[in-house]
């Protein structure tokens, strides 16, 4: 690593908020001089903000995941055949609800998918009329 003047041209190492990686980091360190980073480590190891993001939007998920199986339950039921779905669009336009959106399932690991599938089911719901 001396070879390459590494130590002279680290500013920053980005990881995730696992814990392997503050000893992963600890392990790094030791190789080199205290000294010898760019900026005297004070930004050295900085964590994926967007994995953190990601922990927090789980997380509130979590809070409400009841409220989200029943809608992914119901548009699973709409669309797991083209028969059902063209039901849907049916009821739709007798209910006089305006087809803006396809609904459509998420990935359960990625809650930006859960996001589009509420945000695509919500918008039936608010043009009901009870």
């Amino acid at each position: 690593m001396f070879q390459y003047n590494l130590e002279n041209k680290i500013s920053c190492v980005v990881v995730n908020n696992c814990i392997t990686n503050d000893s992963m980091m600890d392990i790094f360190l030791r190789k080199f001089e205290a000294n010898s980073f760019i900026l005297d480590r004070k930004l050295l190891h900085m964590r994926y903000s967007a994995h953190i993001l990601n922990l927090i939007v789980k997380d509130g998920l979590d809070v409400i995941g009841n409220g989200i199986e029943r809608i992914r339950d119901c548009i699973a039921f709409w669309i797991i055949t083209p028969k059902r779905y063209e039901n849907f669009e049916d009821s739709a336009r007798f209910l006089k609800i305006q087809l803006t959106k396809n609904i459509h399932l998420d990935c359960k690991t990625r809650w930006n998918s859960t996001y589009l599938m509420l945000e695509s089911g919500l918008s039936y719901k608010a043009n009901l009329r009870y």
